[in-house]
């Protein structure tokens, strides 16, 4: 490693040009990657990975919002059962070939090296990473549906992470170090996906499966755990010495630590109590109208009442002190009221004033 350093110190300082620099790293590269891979699909050089995930990005955040924008949402429900089917059955085929090529008992927990030779379950794991790279793009679809439905509150900034990344560490997973130490992750987040995609199918189903889907916040929580387990994994490969790469066990650790961050930022903002609600709650009309509701007693005159102006969705923050404040009444209350509310209007429910007055911005003219 420290020859490696110097090589890259020297060319700091020296005359080459980048594209020199590129194949000289890159010739270094092909001679530490798995010679059993050499010739295999898409392995030649991460470029195709690459361009895979920049086309992905390019739908998911510009093409395909733009192409949506005019359209209606896609009802594709009996796709998204059968989408999430398959990912539940593909995952839970590398889950058994995981404990099958390894983990059932051949396997060391506190640290295990990669097999690079031609023997049956060397052979098996190889193929299995080939595999689990290849669910990796599969994966993609979860952003796709996402914006042929119009779901764009769902496209975070952690989803979009996550699935640009996972491509190229099952890439790197391939191509370098397809077995040992480094696959605990994979049969854990195969585990987790089985879950997952689970629960996704049975949301997917219609709304009178809703009842069976209360967990749906311990997902998170798994998630969580799914990442502290290969944190701790990860450290016991520093801590012991069996030839595992130990820059790939310190970026597994990078990479754990990341993700605990942002999943618990995420869990925060997504599970956090709710504030309690204020006697007089405003909430915008999900139309985008700028019309709004106050606790049902003054709305829009498409559901039968009176309509206060313009207030652009919302009423002014402060302390209301038992009067309504809207910027422009003009002075009088449209609708045939005449200037009075009265308390027979629906939806005070017995109140007899609106505790007294409804007042404009001027403080003037009184509508009692």
């Amino acid at each position: 490693m420290s020859g490696f350093v110097k090589i890259a110190i020297d060319d700091i300082y020296s005359d080459s040009n980048w594209t020199t620099i590129i194949n000289k790293y890159w010739m270094l590269a092909e001679r530490v990657s798995d010679p059993r891979v050499q010739g295999w699909f898409l392995f030649d050089t991460p470029l195709p990975t690459l361009a895979m995930v920049l086309v992905y990005l390019a739908f998911v955040m510009i093409a395909g919002p733009l192409w949506m924008a005019n359209r209606k949402p896609f009802q594709i429900k009996n796709t998204l059962v059968v989408y999430n089917f398959a990912q539940v059955l593909l995952s839970s085929y590398m889950f058994y070939e995981h404990l099958a090529a390894g983990w059932w008992g051949d396997y060391s927990l506190s640290c295990q090296p990669v097999d690079y030779s031609e023997s049956d379950k060397a052979r098996r794991m190889l193929d299995l990473c080939w595999v689990y790279y290849f669910s990796k793009l599969s994966e993609f679809a979860d952003t796709i549906f996402f914006v042929l439905r119009k779901k764009k509150s769902q496209i975070t900034w952690l989803h979009l992470y996550h699935h640009s990344l996972t491509p190229f560490e099952a890439w790197l997973l391939v191509k370098f170090i397809a077995g040992g130490h480094g696959t605990f992750s994979n049969i854990v987040n195969n585990l987790v996906h089985i879950i997952m995609y689970g629960y996704y199918m049975l949301a997917a189903m219609g709304p009178q499966y809703q009842k069976y889907l209360w967990w749906k916040k311990h997902l998170t929580t798994l998630q969580l755990v799914q990442f502290f387990m290969v944190l701790i994994h990860s450290i016991s490969a520093l801590v012991y010495d069996c030839g595992y790469p130990k820059i790939i066990a310190s970026l597994l650790i990078l990479h754990s630590t990341i993700f605990i961050v942002l999943f618990m930022n995420f869990y925060m903002q997504a599970y956090k109590k709710e504030k309690p609600k204020r006697t007089v709650d405003v909430a915008t009309n999900n139309n985008n109208n700028n019309e709004t509701h106050l606790n049902g007693i003054v709305k829009s005159d498409k559901n039968g009442y009176v309509k206060i102006g313009n207030t652009n969705g919302h009423t002014p923050n402060g302390d209301l002190n038992g009067h309504l404040t809207n910027g422009d009444l003009n002075r009088h209350a449209s609708n045939g009221l005449n200037g009075y509310l009265k308390h027979e209007l629906n939806g005070l429910n017995g109140l007899t004033k609106a505790n007294g007055h409804l007042q404009n911005a001027t403080d003037k003219d009184k509508i009692q």
